[in-house]
């Protein structure tokens, strides 16, 4: 593909844009950057672009960038409803998405991973188990540095373990992973996507897209997924908590178990550090991938008994007079928020809220009726929770995450967990889930030194 002297329009300058502009640059287009948010909310520096041959228009669109253009690269956070990219689609504009253009020139073998939850913990565990078994392993993506960042340094020995969303995937044409997990697939992202089909057959390109030789990892319990099995051109590993697949990884009481021609231990589930049993899942989805890399089973097991987890994924904060508090920002979807709740034994108070992703809040009831002492309503989307989860348990409302820790607390009895799972998107009140997660864990310890208590 050649880029020197192309006309490219970047859409939106965070890190991805940013990567994508450096990138385009350094192949001699012509690039030009496209931002709805004003400039010194994006990046302060931005003035450095101009004086790089970057011309940036920020604080809005203008159709004609979009038409008179030679290729765009949205960066992920872009839906496909925006109007100046359909106009530009309409006019046969090439639009591609970053993992895309990097795969082009990316030198090196993919694993990718999709789903709807999950993603960050399956491929920061595959990374790790590739790594620490001298595989020249990398992380990419949603999670770490986008994929178009290691084109320059990247050689054909290299592995690149990449989450890919949804928003990256929309625009893929020849991208292909030689090694793809599909984790997963519930009601997500309804305000980026026009219908849930669209966003289940914009998952399935990561799979429709592989080749004879390659391998599709794919969970042999969500029915939407494990219908790809029949159609990937790839060979197929199952994974299961429920049932025996003929090759990939299941449970066998309490083991896990690797299957192909022989079967082989892989761990006791008693030895996996994370809670929930969703976690089962992740960790057979990775080390399925190390299986299909090569790493042998001992080496597996070393590296997931030592697994941590990852910040803002059911992160314990701290325990206040015999409350616990748990971070689990990440859950921004209401099937993320379930497996976060269903992690619990003991009574919960749930923080609950912020901006509505288009999810069917209905689908707590059962567990909060059960379970919930309290839920603690947050953000834009407290109307709809309330209207959906008014019989369910008692709801609060809170105005900042200070005020949804302390009424928690308040609420909670001893031995109970107040647990911030949110099934919201956070960028009504915060930047991103991180920061959400970071203001929780600021309050909560606050909270914990009015008490005098150390957490």
């Amino acid at each position: 593909m050649e880029l020197s002297g192309k006309r490219v329009l970047v859409v939106g300058l965070g890190k991805t844009g940013q990567a994508v502009a450096r990138f385009l640059l350094e192949r001699g287009a012509r690039v030009k950057v496209s931002e709805k948010r004003k400039l010194e909310d994006v990046d302060p520096s931005g003035r450095s672009w101009a004086e790089r041959g970057v011309a940036v228009e920020a604080g809005g669109h203008r159709l004609e960038s979009f038409l008179q253009t030679d290729l765009i690269v949205p960066s992920p956070g872009v839906p496909p409803l925006c109007a100046e990219l359909r106009a530009a689609r309409e006019k046969k504009i090439p639009v591609l998405s970053e993992v895309e253009l990097a795969f082009r020139f990316l030198k090196g073998t993919v694993a990718g991973v999709t789903g709807s939850c999950g993603k960050s913990t399956t491929v920061t565990l595959a990374h790790k188990i590739l790594r620490e078994a001298g595989q020249p392993s990398f992380l990419a993506g949603n999670i770490g540095r986008p994929l178009i960042s290691f084109v320059a340094k990247s050689r054909p020995h290299h592995i690149y373990v990449t989450e890919l969303s949804s928003f990256q995937l929309y625009y893929i044409e020849e991208f292909r992973a030689r090694v793809a997990a599909f984790l997963n697939i519930s009601l997500n992202h309804m305000d980026w996507h026009p219908t849930f089909d669209d966003y289940c057959d914009t998952k399935k390109r990561l799979i429709l897209g592989q080749r004879p030789g390659d391998t599709a990892i794919l969970n042999r319990d969500d029915p939407r997924v494990w219908a790809l099995s029949s159609k990937a051109a790839s060979t197929v590993l199952g994974f299961s908590r429920a049932k025996r697949v003929s090759r990939g990884a299941c449970l066998d009481q309490d083991k896990i178990i690797l299957v192909g021609e022989e079967s082989e231990p892989l761990m006791d589930i008693r030895q996996i550090p994370l809670p929930g049993v969703h976690n089962q899942e992740n960790i057979m989805a990775a080390a399925l991938v190390g299986r299909a890399l090569g790493v042998p089973p001992a080496s597996m097991s070393r590296s997931i008994r030592t697994f941590a987890g990852l910040e803002h994924r059911l992160e314990k904060v701290a325990v206040i007079r015999g409350v616990t508090f748990v971070n689990d920002s990440k859950a921004t979807t209401v099937n993320a928020a379930l497996k976060a709740v269903q992690c619990f034994k003991q009574k919960i108070v749930l923080i609950l809220g912020g901006r509505d992703k288009g999810d069917d809040f209905t689908l707590l009831r059962g567990h909060l009726k059960r379970q919930a002492r309290r839920v603690i309503l947050i953000g834009e989307a407290k109307e709809k929770i309330k209207a959906a989860l008014r019989e369910s348990a008692p709801l609060e409302e809170a105005r900042t995450m200070k005020e949804a820790v302390s009424l928690g607390f308040q609420a909670a009895s001893r031995g109970d967990v107040v647990l911030l799972a949110p099934a919201c998107a956070s960028f009504d009140m915060f930047r991103n889930f991180e920061e959400r997660g970071r203001v929780f864990k600021r309050d909560v310890l606050r909270l914990a030194r009015s008490r005098k208590v150390k957490p």
